[in-house]
């Protein structure tokens, strides 16, 4: 019997997971946290063998205590499971520990499966994951032909519509003064090569389908 310790602040997801995993044979949830903070007591109290950890919590996120319990003796397999897919945070859950990486929208049959592979000393990512890191691996071949595209565009600009796609691009807001750019058509020009060069990396919510509130029959 594999032993899964459950970690989300949400506790509608906890309860979904539960009633998801209570349906798989040789798997049993021995507990909840609601925090990172609260994961080496739980641990320490129910010895799961697998934890299913969200990233962003309150206190302590998931990262920061997949890496505690990494430093622990004999610590527990960990399995992020997140609506967030960014690549940064992918790398920092690997690098904290974790043995897999899954969207909340990954099916429950493929949670199953993940937990029993990490448990068996494998493991796991979501197929998006798994391309988008093997494209980080192998490199970006149309990298050089957008950034060269974008400085094109850069090129054409006025000094001002250039101002303001370099302020977008290094993360500041629109500047609003009459000095800048502020007609809606060259804010479109400015933007544009910025919007070339932007990351894909941009995260979205997911809804799993094991947690999501059911329709009230009409």
């Amino acid at each position: 019997m594999i032993r899964v310790l459950l970690v989300d602040d949400d506790a509608l997801v906890r309860s979904g997971l539960r009633m998801m995993l209570a349906g798989a044979p040789g798997l049993e949830v021995v507990a909840e946290a609601a925090d990172g903070s609260e994961v080496l007591g739980a641990v320490d109290l129910h010895r799961p063998d697998v934890v299913l950890m969200d990233i962003r919590m309150p206190r302590l996120d998931g990262i920061a205590a997949s890496r505690l319990l990494a430093s622990q003796p004999s610590p527990p397999a960990v399995i992020v499971l997140t609506t967030f897919d960014a690549d940064e945070l992918v790398l920092r859950a690997l690098q904290a520990g974790a043995a897999g990486f899954l969207l909340k929208d990954t099916p429950p049959a493929e949670i199953v499966r993940a937990i029993e592979l990490v448990h068996g000393g494998d493991g796991m990512l979501s197929p998006t994951v798994t391309r988008r890191l093997i494209s980080m691996v192998a490199g970006d071949s149309d990298a050089g032909a957008r950034t060269e595209q974008a400085r094109d565009r850069l090129a054409t600009l006025s000094p001002r519509e250039r101002d303001v796609a370099l302020a977008v691009g290094s993360g500041k807001s629109n500047p609003r003064s009459p000095q800048r750019c502020t007609s809606p058509s060259r804010r479109s020009r400015a933007m544009s090569p910025v919007s070339s060069r932007s990351s894909r990396s941009t995260t979205a919510s997911r809804s799993p389908c094991w947690c999501r509130p059911r329709a009230s029959p009409s």
